[in-house]
């Protein structure tokens, strides 16, 4: 029984005889090598060179990274413009709209202040106006939609 207790206590000790130990299995495997040692540098090595990241990879990366950033700053600037232009637009078609409703509604105020009974009256009684005759209606034939040019007086 001493043994089985000594065996116990220095576990973490070679002990000599036919005793069996309690061994920690984990730390057995874990300790075992894997292979040849040169392998296990060779890996090491590989490891550690693609952990490393280079100068020119770096550089590489930093300016990928400035393009990027560049290149969404300009679309969101770009998409602010757009924005900004589409608003003036709008501003723009509503400020035409209300400019053309008030002409229009100045258009029809001068047209109704006209009274074309009372200009009737002042062309005839007062300067003396007749209607035309139909020998002195002129037709033209017109070859655009323009206007008509008079070239010599007709006056008889």
């Amino acid at each position: 029984m001493a043994n089985l207790s000594q065996g116990r206590q220095l576990n973490r000790t070679y002990v000599y005889g036919n005793t069996v130990r309690n061994m920690d299995v984990k730390r057995a495997i874990d300790g075992r090598p894997t292979g040849s040692p040169l392998r296990e540098v060779k890996a090491e090595a590989k490891r550690a060179r693609k952990m490393n990241m280079g100068f020119l990879y770096v550089l590489f990366l930093a300016a990928a990274i400035v393009v990027t950033a560049y290149g969404m700053i300009s679309y969101l600037k770009l998409q602010a413009d757009i924005t900004n232009l589409v608003k003036d637009n709008s501003r723009l078609e509503q400020e035409l709209n209300n400019l053309t409703l008030a002409n229009d509604d100045e258009y029809s105020k001068m047209i109704n202040a006209v009274d074309f009974d009372e200009i009737r009256r002042i062309a005839i009684e007062e300067l003396d106006m007749v209607y035309a005759d139909e020998s002195q209606i002129v037709t033209y034939e017109r070859e655009t939609s323009d206007y008509v040019r008079q070239l010599n007086n007709l006056s008889n």
